[in-house]
């Protein structure tokens, strides 16, 4: 028999990792409660219609579809409806039969403005929400990117206000000083992207360059020019490209200088201005924060932004890793479901990466390695049933304790005990129960005693 798998791409998570995992969830949660945000949930699958042609066209590759199954099952009106749905998306008429009709979330973006759409009665607006769930892309596996993953979203729905990505980059700069990560937040906006078109001479070329511009770290200036050489850009168009990317300086010396570039845009100059004023508002929120810089090369691939996108990378120097964070705005994404004029922005957390990056510097808590705080023996007989009295006592005063549920060699339960981690050790045997004491041993020191209830339970909990 070949031995069990997962598959690629996924991960099982330990006690130890799950407990990590958790402190970063925990850690998110409360920020995003203390700025006003409602947490929600939706399903794991979607209609396929749902998600496609929402991604761009890489994006779209990348969708787990997952094949029918029952599908005779559904009634003839329902079949007829999601057929309608798959017209308009594909653009032919459906004729055969398809294979699959559902499919794995791809972000949590999408479902979510499909969920504002259909509760938009319900809902007070503007719409804050955070969402923790996993997502799936049909990628290939390798470090830091992976097939299953968790993203942590905030959005805000149903407000044009700037105030909002001013809230949503300190809420990133809250997040990742609780986490102990340095990092750089990158912002720039869609709209100069769109000037930067113009200037090329190419408007319509606006997602070839973009989408070559976001390789530029990967792949540096001369690999971006052969790629826009590629997709159709003139060589003057890649000069005024590469004269955009050269410009250097603090925020406002590179908008300064952008607004020069781009002043005969309409495009680049309200993108500017959206710029220039979210950065105005995140310093009168966050005066102390220093780590938001504009990026003009910064362009977020995904098709459904319109204006400010910001992108979160770690800044230690030690620590190779993509993007940890990003999003933007979206002038009009509930519009693809046919409820239109409802702008939004957001932002989200790629929770793997993060875990990756804190354990790659060794910032998580200690303590959070901690389970059972304390172990009972077990010896059986009367002794059994007073060791069972202190269990409850010990979980009464919130220590986290268990007891070996079996009466074996002593020697066996220690090894338990030490392979478990667990520190304490707790000796309920005659003489204790007799005294109605306890004899502690502290697994670290070695040192073992006796002492009575009310002492095991301070020292357990100091």
């Amino acid at each position: 028999m070949s031995k069990p798998s997962i598959p690629q791409g996924t991960r099982d998570f330990s006690p130890a990792e799950v407990r990590k995992r958790q402190y970063i969830f925990d850690t998110l949660r409360v920020i995003f409660e203390l700025y006003g945000f409602q947490p929600l949930e939706t399903p794991s699958m979607e209609n396929l219609v749902t998600l496609t042609g929402k991604y761009g066209e890489e994006g779209d590759r990348l969708i787990f579809k997952i094949l029918n199954n029952g599908l005779h099952e559904k009634k003839e009106e329902d079949k007829a409806k999601l057929h309608a749905e798959w017209e308009k998306v594909v653009s032919k008429p459906y004729s055969t039969p398809v294979v699959t009709e559902r499919a794995l979330r791809y972000d949590l973006t999408i479902p979510f403005a499909r969920y504002v759409v259909m509760h938009q009665n319900e809902l007070a607006f503007p719409f804050r929400r955070y969402q923790m769930q996993p997502v799936w892309r049909a990628d290939r596996p390798q470090k830091g990117r992976y097939r299953e993953f968790w993203q942590c979203d905030a959005d805000v729905v149903g407000s044009t206000s700037l105030i909002n990505e001013a809230e949503l980059l300190c809420i990133y700069q809250s997040a990742f000083a609780k986490l102990q990560v340095p990092v750089t937040i990158k912002i720039n906006s869609r709209k100069l992207l769109a000037a930067l078109a113009e200037l090329c001479g190419m408007p319509d070329k606006m997602m070839d360059i973009t989408i070559a511009m976001d390789k530029l770290d990967k792949i540096g200036w001369i690999g971006v020019a052969n790629e826009l050489k590629e997709r159709g850009i003139s060589d003057d168009g890649i000069w005024q490209i590469e004269k955009v990317i050269n410009v250097k300086g603090t925020n406002d010396e590179q908008l300064t200088a952008f607004s020069d570039i781009m002043q005969h845009s309409a495009a680049g100059m309200e993108g500017i201005n959206e710029l220039s004023k979210t950065l105005a508002y995140y310093k009168t929120l966050f005066p102390e924060a220093s780590s938001v810089v504009v990026d003009i090369s910064l362009a977020r691939g995904l098709n459904y932004y319109t204006g400010v996108i910001v992108e979160v990378v770690c800044a230690h120097p030690d620590v190779k890793m993509g993007s940890i964070g990003g999003g933007g705005r979206y002038d009009d994404l509930t519009g693809l479901f046919g409820l239109k004029g409802l702008s939004g922005v957001g932002v989200s957390f790629g929770i793997d990466r993060i875990y990756d990056v804190m354990d790659e510097l060794k910032v998580f808590p200690e303590q959070l390695a901690e389970g059972t705080q304390a172990m009972l023996v077990n010896f059986g007989g009367e002794n059994e049933t007073y060791a069972l009295q202190l269990l409850t006592q010990l979980r009464n005063a919130g220590i986290a304790a268990e007891i070996y549920p079996d009466a074996a060699k002593f020697d066996k339960q220690m090894k338990y005990a030490n392979k478990r981690g667990i520190v304490y050790v707790l000796l309920p045997g005659d003489e204790e129960r007799t005294k109605g004491m306890v004899s502690v041993k502290n697994f670290v020191t070695g040192e073992q005693k006796m002492v009575s209830v009310a002492e095991a339970v301070a020292l357990l909990k100091g």
